[in-house]
């Protein structure tokens, strides 16, 4: 059975999308997809056999070194990530190298989402229509010489109030292979009459456990080496 053919799944992709399609009609701009849940363990907890996918907007992104405000949130959480940058159109069924053909390079991002309500199998299609908790995403540069997803050689490096806090050179141990997720949002997309566009970037997850953020944290950041980096600063009034 494909991921789609869920009903919980279904249903919270149509709500998503017409919540899409409404943004997209005021103005705001489609730049992307997230991949979230992917986590062998939290998607064995949800009884899904893929992760979920959300959309990203050109109203959500936010430049690095920016102050983001988290009054009134409820569960902020910080998450380093790889994002994968297409270069061309990737259709439904396309196989592992013509996904590969597909990604120009990748960089990091970091996505701040907030944890509104528990993850549990009774609450996804609400997880799904409310788009996966996303709130902001910060993109870094594109490495064009990692086209085709290559993460050999990187470190992901995470700092919290000045101080490193997570270290990892198995940046796909949370999140799986960047090319199997591209192909799966390709498939995905398509079961609901969108498309995955050259142009457009996914990011795939927490390439360590996601950081619950609290009232202490003025800062932190994330260096995907030898790539770049990217930081923010927080405030809570």
């Amino acid at each position: 059975m494909k991921s789609w053919d869920d009903p919980r799944i279904r249903r919270g992709m149509e709500a998503q999308l017409k919540a899409l399609h409404a943004r997209r009609a005021a103005g705001e701009k489609s730049i992307g997809w997230k991949v979230g849940f992917g986590a062998p363990a939290i998607m064995q907890q949800l009884g899904i056999s893929a992760p979920l996918v959300g959309f990203l907007t050109d109203r959500a992104r936010v430049e690095s070194g920016a102050t983001v405000s988290l009054a009134g949130w409820k569960k902020p959480v910080f998450e380093p990530e790889i994002a994968v940058h297409m270069g061309a159109d990737l259709p439904a069924g396309g196989d592992k190298e013509a996904a590969k053909h597909a990604i120009a390079g990748i960089g990091p991002a970091i996505e701040l989402a907030d944890l509104e309500r528990s993850p549990q199998p009774d609450t996804l299609e609400a997880i799904l229509a409310g788009n996966i908790f996303q709130r902001h995403v910060i993109v870094g540069p594109c490495d064009r010489s990692r086209a085709g997803a290559k993460v050999d050689g990187l470190t992901g490096r995470i700092f919290r109030r000045g101080a490193e806090v997570a270290k990892t050179t198995e940046l796909t141990a949370n999140t799986g292979d960047p090319v199997g997720l591209v192909r799966h949002v390709a498939d995905l997309l398509a079961a609901f009459g969108e498309r995955l566009e050259a142009g457009q970037f996914i990011i795939t997850g927490s390439v360590v456990p996601p950081l619950f953020l609290e009232a202490a944290d003025d800062r932190a950041s994330y260096e995907l080496d030898p790539i770049g980096g990217l930081s923010l600063r927080f405030t809570y009034g």
